[in-house]
């Protein structure tokens, strides 16, 4: 039902008429100190991709890279354990995986879910007079990066690590009662650039409000040190030569937007007259941060306008 076309979050085989296989693999390489942590985030990353495709995360397998011969093997015990607890936070099953031999440490999962054919959500679902509703604050990239330089306050660094940490599960319940038309997560490419797939990959025009976006504590702080990785660097240059009024938006806003992010929040597309209500509903259920964020203007080639 869905490939590689329009660079959606997972693969969607047609089972029967009721059930659809949902295959997604994702792996990073470690953006906190703590082991533990590590794992947890790295395992929530993966398993977005299956949320986001209106789908529930089923079975996981572990995929591995580690310096064994120069790291101690209880680090490595750690990132599985941290990996494992979300695995079962997701009420998903681990069923096996496989690991090689690297200097430099990755971790991630291949996840195989479930979903209805007529219930897949896709990025390239976005129709004229819907709202976007972000999920979660973005900054990810930048604090990761911050705390790798030991630039941030605790509190900061822990907010960081449970957004990142954090399942997309809840927010994929809930918005499952709502006519969503549309959805991605955003990841690597940042907030703006899984914007602009959404947008060329549904033929539309979508206004992003910068100021609405939701960012997570001492990231404007971090951005002002010049503490932004060379992946969000990237994608502002790629993302500004095709978006409608980069100038209108403060550089540093303009950095955050394309920062690139680990275990991002759900981009939603639905009708506008029913985005207040999910909105109330994501807060009320726990997904604080959520907030609307953008608009689908008209049927397009695929654009983005800042504002």
């Amino acid at each position: 039902m869905i490939g590689r076309e329009t660079s959606d979050d997972a693969g969607v085989y047609r089972l029967s008429d009721d059930v659809a296989l949902v295959q997604t693999l994702d792996f990073i390489t470690p953006v906190v100190n703590d082991p533990y942590d590590f794992g947890r985030i790295a395992a929530a990353n993966s398993l977005s991709d299956v949320y986001a495709m209106g789908g529930r995360p089923l079975t996981a397998m572990n995929v591995v890279c580690f310096p064994v011969k120069s790291m101690d093997k209880a680090v490595l015990r750690e990132i599985l354990r941290g990996g494992l607890a979300t695995i079962h936070e997701a009420g998903a099953v681990l069923v096996g995986g496989h690991s090689v031999e690297d200097p430099e440490i990755k971790y991630g999962l291949s996840v195989t879910g479930v979903v209805r054919p007529d219930r897949v959500l896709a990025n390239s679902g976005a129709k004229p007079g819907d709202a976007l509703i972000l999920t979660k604050a973005i900054g990810t990239g930048v604090l990761a990066t911050a705390i790798k330089a030991g630039l941030i306050s605790e509190s900061a660094q822990r907010r960081a690590v449970e957004t990142m940490a954090t399942l997309n599960r809840k927010a994929a319940e809930i918005m499952s009662g709502y006519p969503v038309n549309g959805c991605t997560d955003v990841t690597g490419f940042g907030l703006l650039g899984h914007v602009l797939e959404m947008a060329k990959a549904s033929k539309v025009a979508i206004t992003l409000f910068a100021d609405d976006v939701p960012l997570l504590p001492e990231v404007l702080d971090s951005v002002r040190m010049g503490l932004v990785p060379a992946g969000s660097f990237s994608n502002r240059d790629f993302c500004t030569h095709q978006v409608i009024g980069p100038e209108r938006i403060d550089p540093m806003l303009l950095d955050i937007l394309s920062d690139a992010q680990t275990s991002g929040g759900l981009i939603i597309s639905l009708p506008e007259n029913r985005a207040a209500s999910l909105l109330d509903e994501l807060k009320a259920g726990g997904v604080a941060d959520a907030a609307i964020v953008g608009r689908v203007a008209k049927a397009d080639k695929g654009t983005v306008e800042l504002r």
